[in-house]
């Protein structure tokens, strides 16, 4: 039976934040994951997630000054040591949270900057990461995004990441799998997932073309679901959608999963 997380980013935006910890209970929610965590104390956050039973799925390290537009600075060259310094915030979260899996996120390529040198850098600085991380027992998680909803992102696909992971070597270093992302720059989803299941440490789900929930575009994601269950996925799945109307409403798809207003009777 798959597992799945709500998105807090993305879920429950009818009420405030950390109101849908329980928002995301109610309706039979057993994990949650967000984008990011620092504008709330570790305290904080720890005592919705033990009020409610919740698990900390994933959250995303430190990404640079987001609302100037960075996404990430793990490829940028020059920016190093403010990357392992963001690190210790990471942990520190990842610990109050008991969360396993950190999406280090790997930022915009720089116009004009030189691809191999980004390359080197981005590499170096994950070896970084999953060497801070490994004594917490953490995982340094990397997503390959689309180029149409965020041009100019260094990691583009699927065989660039598992190509990354190959040549850093580390143990804790997993592919978070966006079935969104990666149906709109590779398709392929099934065998893709088959191939490279070993590596993949974290799944996120979403419907294209307009990033709404299982039902409400091109993916199959009955047929997926079966697939995860019969290879043997056991991590969490994050829904990571855009709600078409309410996010109660958006989960007809999950009724046979326990998911829905139903689970709050």
């Amino acid at each position: 039976m798959p597992r799945f997380a709500a998105n807090l980013s993305f879920l429950f935006g009818e009420v405030e934040f950390l109101d849908r910890f329980d928002a995301a209970a109610r309706a039979g929610f057993e994990a949650v994951e967000y984008l990011f965590p620092y504008a709330w104390t570790p305290e904080q956050l720890a005592e919705r997630l033990q009020r409610h039973t919740l698990t900390q799925a994933l959250f995303n390290a430190p990404p640079g000054d987001w609302d100037t537009g960075e996404r990430g600075i793990t490829c940028l060259p020059g920016r190093e040591g403010e990357f392992q310094d963001s690190l210790e915030t990471a942990i520190t979260y990842a610990k109050a949270l008991d969360c396993k899996n950190v999406h280090i996120v790997a930022g915009l390529m720089p116009q004009g900057a030189d691809r191999e040198v980004c390359e080197h850098v981005f590499r170096d600085n994950l070896r970084f990461a999953c060497q801070a991380f490994a004594p917490h027992g953490l995982n340094v998680m990397i997503e390959p995004i689309n180029q149409r909803d965020m041009p100019g992102f260094f990691l583009r696909d699927t065989r660039h990441a598992i190509a990354v992971i190959g040549d850093v070597n580390a143990a804790n270093l997993k592919l978070q799998y966006d079935v969104y992302h990666a149906q709109i720059s590779e398709g392929d989803l099934a065998v893709t997932i088959k191939n490279n299941l070993a590596h993949i440490g974290h799944v996120q789900i979403a419907n294209p073309p307009d990033r709404h929930e299982p039902g409400e575009g091109e993916i199959d994601y009955g047929y997926l679901f079966g697939c995860l269950d019969a290879w043997g996925y056991g991590g969490w799945i994050g829904c990571e959608y855009r709600p078409a109307t309410t996010t109660l409403d958006s989960f007809a798809w999950a009724a046979p999963y326990g998911i829905g207003p139903k689970a709050q009777e």
